[in-house]
């Protein structure tokens, strides 16, 4: 059982899904909602500015029935970025033609280099 949790500021909410395919439908999803709305605006503190991108409007996880954990974070300009790890996230490089979803779908499906 592959579990999807969905982590935007205030609210969390899971889901389960049979297979990989179909947890990585809801993920898209719910991202995909996330990044067509309206952009963030920037943050000004005293002593810095965090510019949309530096935002994460919506991170979603999924959690695989071996333990493993991946994702995708939706900036607060609508770009994503796919990781892995669980406490030390490490960002996947999308190769030629992918997009962060493509990426995020090639490592969990049967690369082993996705940390536990």
């Amino acid at each position: 059982m592959f579990r999807v949790t969905v982590r935007r500021p205030g609210k969390v909410e899971r889901e389960e899904a049979d297979t990989l395919d179909a947890a990585l439908a809801v993920l898209r999803a719910r991202a995909e909602a996330v990044a067509a709305g309206p952009a963030r605006e920037p943050i000004d503190l005293r002593v810095r500015r965090i510019e949309p991108v530096q935002q994460v409007a919506l991170r979603l996880e999924v959690r695989t029935p071996e333990g493993r954990r991946a994702g995708i974070d939706v900036r607060g300009d609508g770009s994503a970025e796919a990781w892995t790890g669980r406490i030390r996230r490490a960002v996947v490089s999308a190769e030629a033609g992918e997009d962060a979803y493509a990426a995020l779908r090639r490592v969990l499906s049967g690369s082993t280099s996705v940390e536990p």
